[in-house]
């Protein structure tokens, strides 16, 4: 293979791998960019849903956590199944369940249907997502695969800020009439034109010695992550009653049982759905734990911000997304910035990112407790430009630094692996900050519930910064 510097020029041997295109690694990125955005656009729609369907917070609630626990549950195994049936064949397949989920949603006659279809959009995700960051892997090495794994936690970044901005302008438009619908119909061409352009420029590729399905390890993932983040996604609304209590406590004996199943296998020389032998690698295990509490933080906090500034300062749908612009717009533009930096200064670019993000918070907490409840964009610019800065130091270094040393023949476990971490500290931080905030409301009030939430996520942020210090120095 012959290495070109760019991404859309690619020179290779009739016998090397094939290799990722511009327009394959746009495609691709186009996969990532989708489940994430949907992850959060909901969020300014909610009240919209609420009021048209007739639904009750405990069932508005399903609408977020059915989408997230459906897709973290079967992350692991859409990567595992990428490795054994070909990530491109997986690929279309979940693009074109996402684009049918997405039609069920936007046509969904009742609150109870819509909860189903997005669990079923959450399945489709959860098919898809797991592919892109195993086809960069597997098609692309050195500087190319730098830049692309680069512009994958860009995209991923940008997508959680621009899936709330999208939802605000989509639902004021009142498209679909009424507008909550565009908010999921809008997917439908998108996922048409992913179809139509990874059939032409996605290559096909596979581990080349796949192992059968881990059963017993499936199934016991599923119910580890089901017993915790069921209850703390649904326990709130109905006043926290016995069964959440339960699942709780049965979350730490379920997953033991998962590891020692897991390590059984390992052992034996066959292939588990996650190897404990994986986390051997000190980059990803390290890169794992620090992006658990920065997910935990950043889904929390766009949650949270997104229902305090519609519910208590006022804003209409527009305002409330468009009061992130300077957050995504900031966070894009740095995130370009991060392969140049790491090259030079290693994984202390993660450490001075957090730096700049406790700046960032610091200011959107400070802005809150003195402005409130003049909230917007203006007044929030400041600290979103900040915090958006430091957030676009860290992620995308840290997605590179987790999968750095994962081998190609199990670049789809390492996705799925990184991918359920992920989103299941998204779904986490949703449960934890929203419930606290939330819970706030009532004795406290708006203003201060939120500074609260704000204080609870800086502690977040200093704690990720702290942990960046163990990272290793530089980047394979």
């Amino acid at each position: 293979m012959t290495e070109t510097g760019t991404l859309t020029t690619p020179v290779r041997s009739p016998s090397a791998p094939p290799l990722l295109s511009g327009l394959g690694l746009f495609t691709v990125l186009l996969g990532a960019a989708l489940p994430l955005i949907d992850f959060f656009i909901v969020n300014v729609a909610l009240p919209t849903i609420g009021r048209d369907l007739n639904a009750g917070e405990a069932v508005l609630e399903l609408v977020v956590a059915g989408y997230g626990v459906s897709y973290a549950v079967l992350l692991v195994l859409g990567g595992r199944l990428g490795d054994l049936f070909g990530r491109r064949q997986l690929f279309l397949g979940g693009m074109a369940a996402f684009g049918l989920t997405s039609l069920a949603c936007g046509l969904a006659p009742s609150a109870w249907t819509l909860v189903a279809a997005r669990v079923a959009q959450g399945a489709a995700s959860a098919a898809m997502l797991p592919q892109v960051l195993a086809t960069i892997q597997s098609a692309t090495a050195g500087g190319r695969r730098a830049k692309a794994m680069g512009l994958y936690g860009a995209t991923a970044g940008l997508s959680m800020v621009a899936g709330q901005i999208r939802g605000g302008l989509l639902v004021a438009a009142d498209i679909a009439r009424p507008g909550w619908r565009a908010v999921f119909l809008v997917n439908v061409p998108v996922a048409v034109l992913g179809l139509v352009l990874a059939a032409r420029a996605v290559p096909e590729t596979r581990s080349q010695h796949p192992e059968p399905i881990d059963t017993p390890g499936t199934v016991l993932l599923a119910l580890s992550l089901l017993t915790l983040l069921a209850p703390l996604t649904e326990g709130r609304a109905p006043g926290w009653p016995l069964w959440t209590w339960l699942s709780l406590a049965l979350f730490p004996l379920v997953a033991a049982a998962f590891y020692f199943v897991e390590r059984r296998e390992d052992r034996a020389g066959r292939t588990p759905l996650v190897p404990p032998s994986l986390f051997a690698l000190t980059s990803l295990r390290r890169g794992l734990i620090m992006i658990v509490p920065f997910s935990i933080g950043f889904s929390g906090f766009m949650f949270v911000i997104a229902v305090a500034l519609q519910r208590g300062a006022g804003l209409g749908p527009v305002a409330a997304g468009m009061a992130l612009a300077p957050m995504a717009v900031v966070f894009f533009f740095t995130s370009l910035c991060g392969p140049r930096l790491i090259a030079r200064f290693g994984t202390r670019v993660v450490t001075a990112g957090g730096l700049i993000q406790v700046v960032g918070v610091a200011l959107i907490t400070l802005t809150a407790w003195r402005s409130w409840p003049d909230l917007g964009v203006w007044e929030l610019l400041p600290g979103a430009a900040v915090a958006g800065a430091g957030q676009a130091l860290q992620l995308p270094v840290l997605i590179r630094i987790v999968l750095s040393e994962v081998p190609a023949a199990r670049a789809g476990v390492g996705s799925g692996v990184m991918a359920t971490t992920q989103q299941s500290a998204l779904a986490v931080g949703v449960a934890t900050l929203g419930t606290l905030f939330l819970s706030l409301v009532p004795g406290h009030g708006m203003q201060d519930a939120l500074v609260t939430t704000l204080l609870v996520q800086l502690a977040g942020v200093v704690l990720t910064t702290a942990l960046s210090l163990r990272l290793p120095r530089t980047v394979g």
